[in-house]
């Protein structure tokens, strides 16, 4: 077996126009060896479910500081599900209320990371939580 890195996709849905998490985020990532792809800002649900298509990604993590997480989240869910996606880990980071993240969990997003959360600890998160045979070729 041969180990092949973890792949991200970093996604600013919506009209947020405030990046700096996540391209600090992305690096990070990078540099602790996954391969990262940062779509940039002002995303559709439907463009990030179709860059987490065509760059087979393991993990897509949605950075949203604008308050809209209950109705974007959602939708990217839907489109990664119509785009037959359905195996990808959900991350949610940005500033969102602790009283929503039962509901973003129950939409499927596997974590939800506040602001101040170590880059350490979201690595470790991700290495933990991607599947053992994608880690591993």
């Amino acid at each position: 077996m041969h180990e092949r890195p973890i792949r991200v996709l970093i996604a600013k849905p919506g009209l947020d126009g405030h990046d700096r998490g996540a391209k600090v985020l992305a690096r990070a990532l990078r540099d602790a060896g996954m391969e990262v792809i940062y779509t940039g800002l002002f995303q559709t649900p439907e463009s990030i479910a179709r860059t987490a298509v065509d760059e087979d990604v393991d993990v897509v993590g949605l950075s949203i500081l604008s308050g809209a997480h209950n109705q974007l989240v959602p939708e990217v869910i839907r489109a990664l599900r119509a785009h037959g996606k359905s195996d990808v880990m959900i991350l949610v980071g940005g500033i969102i209320p602790e009283e929503d993240v039962p509901f973003l969990k129950a939409q499927g997003v596997t974590e939800v990371f506040g602001p101040g959360t170590a880059l350490a600890e979201i690595i470790r998160f991700i290495r933990t939580h991607v599947p053992l045979a994608v880690q591993h070729g």
